[in-house]
C-alpha cells in the first residue's frame, strides 16, 4: 500500500508503472513520464525523500486521487 507521505524517487516511478505511465524518459532538466496524451515531470534525483506537498502536486498533475494512490 502506497502512502501519501515522504516516499523515495524509486518507490513513486514504480507506483506510477503500475498506474500505467511510460518512462521515465530524458528531457531538458528534469526526466518524465507519459500516459496518453499526459506528460508528468518526474523529481530529479535526490539524496532526500520527496515530501507530501512535492506529492500533492505530482498527484494533481497526473490526475491520481488520494484514495487510488493509497490502494497500490
Amino acid at each position: 500500500m502506497a502512502r501519501l507521505g515522504p516516499i523515495k524517487r524509486l518507490d513513486l516511478v514504480r507506483h506510477l508503472k503500475q498506474l500505467g505511465f511510460k518512462g521515465p524518459y530524458t528531457g531538458g532538466k528534469h526526466q518524465f513520464m507519459i500516459k496518453g496524451g499526459l506528460t508528468l515531470t518526474v523529481p530529479n534525483p535526490h539524496k532526500g525523500d520527496i515530501g507530501i506537498g512535492l506529492m500533492t502536486r505530482i498527484l494533481r498533475q497526473a490526475g491520481i486521487d488520494k484514495d487510488e494512490w493509497e490502494k497500490l
